[in-house]
């Protein structure tokens, strides 16, 4: 066995970053950008009124004005203003050739077709957006590897973007081992579980932007779990496969990564839950034997899995560490480090009960992982330790 620190680092290493795509903009939230964008075009393309009101020449602010024409947002054509002339305006509307300023409407008196402007305070320029004024044809818009946030996505749209290179998720299988499984919905039978794992897997990978998930479910028979195997290879750049990774007669998770070429990187961590852990590469494709256990899975999940998608995704951990305060004392072995489910608030932790393996109901309340380290056997009330913030 291999402790935490050697299997993340392990798995970090063996991870290169998808290939970029192009898509469309409105597939591209959540992503990173691959590439630089440059603006095409001058934004705004013309000088524009920033409100609605009234066009002029600044140097005839203090004459009365006749109102001639309008210009509204959307007009496909312009005309010039003359000496002691004003144009109704409104927001986001071109200014008419020969006007330089706007006047907001209520700091005028408007009578018989004239306006009087009654704005001390009216400079040139005042309440127009100048061409350009967002970004000029030809700068830089935005860099390579800037993450595509809403705000982003807005300002791409607004400087005429629509396809775009990002680095994309990955295409991620599961596979469900196990003949005692059942579908929720249906009666159980003799010897039967609800199958849960892939439920949760898909849950928290559709938190991370990964929509489409190919699940898959193969009995505890070698050919069988080596024909899915060889298909979510083929469909995925990650493939996580859920119990039948220990060492029973009925564990197949080893031989039927041999038989589809899949390199073993390595398999058990120091750890619990989750101990007998699998990791192996196949080309760029990663494959993850996780135990069958569902707080093992979501153990390991949060643990390796998830910052390896990031990896591959050019993205930023979502997993957050911190320090807090224990509520009450806990006992483990040494030699191995444990994950304990948590809840946390206020600075300090507090170790749910029912922390075994199979039991899935405190991982459900939980919004932490306790992270004790392999070495020390006994933590006190009021240590400070390690927590994971799970992204919820």
């Amino acid at each position: 066995m291999i402790t935490v620190t050697a299997a993340k680092t392990l798995i970090s290493t063996h991870i290169s970053p998808l290939d970029p795509v192009v898509v469309q903009l409105d597939n591209a939230a959540g992503l990173i950008l691959a590439k630089d964008i440059y603006a095409s075009c001058d934004i705004p393309a013309f000088p524009q009124s920033s409100m609605d009101g009234y066009a002029l020449k600044f140097a005839d602010r203090e004459k009365e004005l006749q109102l001639s024409g309008e210009m509204a947002a959307g007009t496909a054509e312009s005309f010039t203003l003359k000496a002691g002339e004003t144009s109704r305006i409104f927001t986001g509307a071109p200014l008419p050739e020969g006007a330089d300023t706007v006047v907001m409407q209520e700091k005028v008196i408007l009578s018989n077709g004239a306006i009087v402007i009654q704005d001390e305070k009216l400079q040139v320029g005042s309440n127009v957006r100048d061409q350009g004024a967002e970004i000029r044809s030809g700068d830089l818009a935005m860099k390579k590897g800037t993450l595509l946030s809403p705000p982003a996505i807005g300002f791409l749209a607004g400087i005429g973007i629509l396809h775009l290179e990002v680095f994309p998720l990955p295409k991620v299988s599961i596979i469900v081992t196990g003949k005692e499984l059942q579908q929720p919905g249906l009666e159980l039978n003799f010897g039967q579980v609800y199958e849960s794992n892939s439920y949760s897997l898909a849950a928290a990978l559709k938190t991370e932007g990964i929509a489409h998930v190919n699940i898959f479910q193969a009995d505890d028979e070698l050919p069988l779990l080596t024909q899915v195997l060889e298909k979510a290879l083929e469909l995925s750049d990650v493939v996580l496969l859920t119990g039948g990774v220990s060492v029973g007669d009925y564990d197949f998770v080893l031989e039927a990564s041999r038989n589809c070429a899949v390199e073993q990187v390595f398999h058990k961590v120091r750890q619990k839950p989750g101990k007998p852990l699998f990791f192996g590469i196949k080309g760029h494709k990663l494959v993850f034997g996780l135990p069958g256990n569902p707080s093992s899975v979501l153990s390991c999940y949060y643990n390796y899995v998830l910052p390896a998608i990031k990896k591959l995704a050019q993205q930023a951990d979502s997993i957050k560490y911190i320090q807090a305060k224990l509520t009450s004392g806990y006992q483990k072995p040494a030699g191995l480090s444990h994950f304990l489910k948590g809840s946390y608030e206020n600075g300090q932790v507090s170790p749910l009960s029912a922390q075994e393996s199979f039991r899935l109901r405190s991982f459900a309340l939980a919004n932490c992982l306790i992270c004790l380290e392999e070495t020390k056997e006994d933590f006190q009330i009021g240590e400070m330790v390690t927590i994971m913030l799970l992204p919820l």
